[in-house]
Formats: C-alpha cells, sequence, structure tokens
C-alpha cells in the first residue's frame, strides 16, 4: 500500500520561505513521476509541480515557476518542494502525490 507524509509547513511572513518534505515509506518510489498539489480554502485542487522518476525533469506552475523548486533523493525515498518568495496567495493545504494518491497534507499559511 502506497504512503504518503508530508511534512514542513508553516506560518511564514510574504517573501519567506517553506521546505516541505515529502516521504514514501514501504513505496518503490524510484520508479515513478510525484508531483505536489495543494488547496487553498474554498477552492478545488490545483497542481504545483511535478519530477519525473529520476529527478532529471521538473515541470512547474507558472504562479511558482521561479520561486518554488522541486527535487527527489530516491536512496531516501523523499521528495521536496523549497518555496521561496512565499506569497499571500500561497496559502493552501499542500500534498504530495503519485497518480491519484495523495498524503494527509501540510498547511502552509503565508501571512504577515
Amino acid at each position: 500500500e502506497v504512503q504518503l507524509v508530508e511534512s514542513g509547513g508553516g506560518l511564514v511572513q510574504p517573501g519567506g520561505s517553506l521546505r516541505l518534505s515529502c516521504v514514501a515509506p514501504g513505496f518503490t518510489f524510484s520508479r515513478y513521476a510525484m508531483n505536489w498539489v495543494r488547496q487553498a480554502p474554498g477552492k478545488g485542487l490545483e497542481w504545483v509541480s511535478g519530477v519525473s522518476s529520476d529527478g532529471g525533469s521538473t515541470f512547474y506552475e507558472n504562479s511558482v515557476r521561479g520561486r518554488f523548486t522541486i527535487a527527489r533523493d530516491n536512496a531516501k525515498n523523499t521528495m521536496y518542494l523549497q518555496m521561496n518568495s512565499l506569497k499571500p496567495e500561497d496559502t493552501a493545504v499542500y500534498y504530495c502525490a503519485q497518480g491519484t494518491i495523495r498524503g494527509q497534507g501540510t498547511q502552509v499559511t503565508v501571512s504577515s
């Protein structure tokens, strides 16, 4: 059974940074492309970023390109999302996802 566990969220001021992590224990992590998605209050799921199975290709939603960096460490079954220059509109619950499977999410709040 695929299990995804996110961490690293929190409250940060506009312009600040956070680093999210997603651990996938007991999962053949290195075989699969992975994604980060988010859900803002009162809104639907939004794809944020994706990374190929080997980490060699990365993809970003337009509003986060240049501010967020996705990465993975297959030896640790872990994926990361470095978020810089955060804006209030980045406030959401962030989930790591493999296909239609998501973790429990981690809350990111950007507010002064």
